[in-house]
């Protein structure tokens, strides 16, 4: 790689890098639009089709919901266990109290705990609780359900299971929440059952929670977001936990809205996104709220009202959250301008790992691979440093005969270039077409959940985080001073030319905090360019 090279790239790496550090900011609400839910709204599911008003007025009163203690039931613990997560579900508010990946750690190690996506306090409501606020009838987050089932077991079955929870808030109302599971599958359905028993008709506005605790004093990740995201309109939207307001309506249209990290996301999906507002709070117990609001629904008397949701809880794979087919993917920060590129070169990268299981191996095999496809635009990028320099005694001499008519210089040199057959670009060209490929496979790599924990050799046993000893950042850069010894110098640019001399510290230094997945592919590059280099030089020789 020829100097040009490395100063066209570390420029725009601090560019990209600086830009998306200090001043790429989460649209927040800008987009959406903040109303409140209607008034009325489409029938519940399993109800009449004509208007309510035409069969039965609907009730005017509001009737709030309050346990009794003696219908108190003490809080039960449900296990339901797949080969893909543990879940404890509680018949507290029969919501979600823990949901631990079997298939993710928190830190590399046989010993180390199990990823849990579900951090509440005691006295917060558990995530996936179930209310009807603004109600008739309106009902609370954290009834006491009952339920039949102790524990639910996918381990061994190829069916789906259900857990269902029940409620008989009186006589003539109930709540059923019924939980469906499948094997090998992250995401599970959630049905809301709302049965009038009364002789009159209701209005029920449902909504669905998930509550996370923020802790203050954990430190957050630099390259990634955080915090409450929601697709509104199909279009991913993030918000920034300091900035979020005590509590704000988006919507509707809402797709799905959850709580992401860099790997890993909880997400609600509703059935009916057009009919779907979100609600987003901030606790003062540094708790966020992430609300699915549906609009009011009407329920006849003896009928139900049924409220579905579909829960996705796990990695953020790009398969497995595209298959849900409700725009989870987008959460994945490939980058808008560049996923065009990020998205095939982790599919070659996945491809590779298939035949070698090991995706520090299968990144030098990548990076032999687009090696080989650049090695012509590197050969010219070479050629014509070789021929600047070598023009390098004539342009001296031009441009101290017309150092007082930039004109005539400016024209004396194209036509030197045009008798030499020299293109002054021919050693950009080739590095402005590469880039895009650089900066493609620095976000596959960089935000791919494959390479989390993903052991290399020796010392570099988790290819996501930084290498522990800066062995192969000090090696890299190292490389780096080799090719710039190598690389021919056109001179007539002392600002380059000192630049040049720093470019090797400047990287060891910015790649000391990168992923070890990405110095390593930037290490192998920089190996690749010196034996490219020397083929060059030694042909031109």
């Amino acid at each position: 790689m020829d100097k040009r090279t490395i100063l066209a790239i570390v420029l725009s790496l601090i560019l990209v890098m600086g830009y998306q550090y200090f001043f790429q900011k989460p649209n927040e609400a800008q987009k959406a639009t903040e109303q409140a839910a209607t008034a009325t709204a489409p029938v519940a599911a399993g109800g009449t089709d004509k208007p309510a008003e035409s069969t039965q007025q609907i009730a005017s009163y509001r009737h709030v919901i309050v346990e009794k203690l003696s219908e108190t039931v003490a809080e039960e613990n449900i296990t339901v266990e797949s080969p893909l997560f543990i879940a404890t579900f509680s018949t507290r508010g029969g919501a979600l109290k823990s949901f631990k990946l079997k298939n993710y750690k928190k830190e590399v190690g046989t010993s180390a705990d199990l990823i849990e996506l579900v951090d509440v306090k005691e006295t917060t409501d558990y995530p996936l609780s179930f209310a009807l606020p603004d109600s008739t009838v309106t009902v609370p987050f954290n009834l006491s359900y009952r339920t039949d089932k102790s524990m639910v077991n996918l381990a061994s079955s190829d069916k789906p299971q259900d857990l269902t929870f029940t409620k008989k808030v009186s006589d003539d109302f109930e709540i059923r929440k019924t939980y469906t599971f499948y094997p090998g599958k992250y995401a599970f359905d959630l049905s809301v059952e709302v049965v009038n028993g009364s002789a009159d008709a209701w209005q029920e506005k449902a909504v669905l929670t998930w509550t996370q605790y923020v802790d203050p004093a954990m430190e957050k990740g630099k390259y990634s977001h955080e915090g409450p995201a929601y697709s509104i309109g199909n279009t991913f939207e993030t918000v920034e936990e300091k900035k979020m307001e005590a509590r704000k309506l988006y919507g509707p249209n809402i797709y799905w809205a959850g709580y992401e990290t860099k790997y890993f996301i909880s997400s609600l999906i509703p059935a009916q996104p057009s009919l779907t507002n979100l609600v987003l709070a901030k606790n003062g117990d540094n708790s966020i709220k992430i609300d699915l609001e549906g609009q009011n629904t009407v329920i006849l008397p003896g009928q139900r009202g049924i409220f579905r949701y579909r829960i996705y809880l796990g990695p953020k794979d790009y398969d497995i959250l595209k298959a849900e087919n409700a725009g989870l993917e987008n959460s994945i920060n490939f980058g808008s301008w560049i996923k065009w590129l990020a998205l095939p070169l982790l599919v070659v990268l996945k491809t590779i790992y298939q035949y070698v299981p090991n995706y520090g191996m299968a990144i030098i095999i990548l990076t032999i691979l687009i090696k080989m496809i650049f090695w012509p635009l590197g050969n010219m990028s070479y050629r014509s440093m070789k021929k600047m320099q070598q023009l390098q005694p004539q342009m001296q001499q031009l441009r101290d005969k017309y150092k007082n008519d930039k004109a005539r210089l400016n024209q004396e040199v194209m036509g030197l270039y045009k008798t030499h057959k020299v293109n002054p670009m021919g050693g950009c060209i080739p590095i402005v077409v590469q880039l895009p490929v650089f900066f493609g496979l620095y976000r596959s790599l960089l935000y791919s959940i494959d390479l989390r924990h993903a052991p290399f050799l020796l010392w570099i046993q988790d290819l996501s985080a930084k290498d522990p000893y800066y062995i192969t950042p000090i090696i890299m850069g190292a490389t780096m001073f080799i090719q710039q010894k190598m690389t021919p110098t056109p001179g007539g640019n002392e600002m380059q030319a000192k630049l040049m001399l720093w470019m090797p510290v400047i990287f060891t230094f910015m790649f000391l905090s990168f992923p070890s997945g990405l110095v390593l592919y930037w290490l192998f590059n920089n190996i690749l360019s010196i034996g490219q280099q020397y083929f060059i030089n030694k042909r031109s020789a």
